[in-house]
């Protein structure tokens, strides 16, 4: 859940175009090499994406008997950092969350990929939700601290300032969004009693509507948990989060609010318990 106040974004200044003097007799091609660039870009596009698939294809298929005289015991590259791994999901709930985590290194990423998605969600504006979220992640002696905090963070101000009416409810005609999801996790120290997990997430904030002027906006942070092995299950114990690691932002083109509102109550959020 990031507390960050919204980020604002302006347009970008100038045009972006240079002009060029021709010489002589080359004026009747400019607009013929204007028309064509379109064309260009995208046969450049398509060009450049069969020679990456060529190139992952050599790339998969290297070392499979090939010249350079490697070994067949090379080693080869290990994807288990991304893969979805090993124990079976865990089946046990307590107020809608997975529970029930393996004490192992994976269970203890798991509850804390699961706890990120709660504590990131559009039902921690909501008193009531906020204090079950807490009681079913947290770990007892952690509770009245979070639960004091966090009624403070979460009022008319902050409410306002994502677009919110003062008592946290959305205001009519309008969607609100909050969602948080994990992109990955680490482990950075771990004992069969105690855990430190760090969670890469993306996460998106904000009142989609026709003429919110707090739209859906992403981010990306690093959620740092500690857990604790509690009554046979991971609980956290602390809970802060830093900004980034973020891409490069990429040249999609923004949706509209309408169509914000439909991918938010058509697509529903994950859980995760690898």
């Amino acid at each position: 859940m990031s507390l960050d106040d919204e980020r604002n974004s302006g347009p970008f200044g100038g045009s972006g175009e240079t002009r060029t003097r021709l010489p002589e007799g080359e004026g009747d091609t400019r607009r013929t090499s204007r028309s064509g660039r379109s064309s260009s870009r995208s046969l450049v596009t398509v060009v450049g994406v069969v020679v990456l698939l060529i190139a992952a294809i050599a790339f998969a298929n290297r070392g499979d008997g090939g010249s350079g005289g490697g070994s067949d015991d090379a080693k080869k590259p290990d994807a288990a950092a991304t893969a979805p791994s090993g124990e079976k999901p865990v089946e046990g709930r307590t107020g809608g969350i997975p529970s029930g985590f393996a004490d192992t290194e994976q269970g203890a990423q798991s509850a804390a990929a699961n706890f990120a998605v709660s504590l990131g969600s559009a039902e921690m504006f909501d008193k009531d939700k906020r204090d079950d979220i807490l009681e079913a992640v947290m770990a007892p002696s952690s509770v009245p601290k979070f639960r004091s905090d966090l009624d403070k963070a979460y009022g008319p101000a902050f409410f306002k300032n994502v677009g919110l009416n003062e008592d946290g409810s959305t205001p009519s005609g309008y969607q609100f969004v909050s969602r948080t999801t994990p992109i990955g996790t680490k482990v950075t120290d771990f004992s069969k009693e105690k855990a430190t997990v760090e969670v890469w997430c993306s996460g998106l904030l904000g009142l989609s509507g026709e003429k919110s002027t707090k739209p859906v906006t992403s981010s990306w942070f690093t959620i740092t948990m500690e857990l604790s092995w509690i009554d046979g299950d991971w609980k956290a114990v602390t809970h802060s989060q830093k900004n980034g690691p973020a891409p490069v932002p990429g040249d999609d083109r923004a949706s509209g609010s309408d169509e914000i509102s439909k991918a938010v109550e058509g697509y529903g959020g994950f859980t995760y318990a690898r």
